[in-house]
């Protein structure tokens, strides 16, 4: 089985890359391209496959988290793939994915803290 802190590792690389994708974009620059769309909406994809992975006990220690939205998300992109409403998504891409980063990294830093190699 993974190991659950990768799945947290996960969720702050796909939201780094949708800040990436999106750094100077604008909304309407964002709805008319569809390669930006497709790659935000692809890592907002892992971010919820990710969420789905992490236990009941660790979701209980983080009610912060909003985990059933964003596993509902990942599920309508996934299976309603024409029926995305793309506002929706420009709004959990610049507003959502970046709460939740912080919310991962903190997590991540504090129950599956790294070790040391280098010694």
């Amino acid at each position: 089985m993974r190991d659950e802190g990768l799945y947290f590792e996960d969720i702050v690389e796909a939201a780094d890359h949708i800040a990436g994708f999106l750094s100077g974009v604008t909304k309407e620059q964002f709805e008319d391209s569809e390669l930006i769309r497709s790659g935000v909406l692809q890592k907002l994809t892992v971010i919820g496959e990710a969420a789905a992975h992490i236990s009941t006990e660790t979701r209980c220690r983080h009610p912060e988290v909003e985990w059933t939205a964003i596993v509902g998300f990942r599920n309508i992109a996934v299976h309603a793939y024409f029926a995305v409403d793309w506002d929706r998504v420009w709004d959990a891409a610049t507003l959502d994915a970046p709460v939740l980063r912080e919310q991962a990294a903190r997590i991540l830093a504090d129950e599956f803290p790294q070790e040391d190699t280098d010694n």
